[in-house]
């Protein structure tokens, strides 16, 4: 069983992100995520501890990246 967490910035209002990735990880992969709020400007996709996903200055995952990402882990 793979572990897949979200952890986002909560004060950067990332909430509907991440909820929004983990509704299409379900959806499309059938993966639970776990979202874990955080602040600091984190937005960060793992799966068994590895950061599959994350956002770095000038570039925010969407959710097709998103999923992409995590399957190739999960597989």
């Amino acid at each position: 069983m793979n572990d897949v967490t979200i952890t986002y910035c909560k004060p950067c209002g990332y909430e509907k992100r991440a909820k929004e990735a983990a509704d299409a990880l379900k959806g499309n992969l059938s993966v639970a995520a776990r979202l874990v709020a955080g602040k600091g400007g984190v937005f960060e996709v793992r799966v068994n501890a590895e950061i599959v996903a994350r956002r770095v200055k000038g570039h925010f995952p969407d959710i097709d990246e998103i999923v992409e990402s995590v399957s190739k882990a999960v597989k």
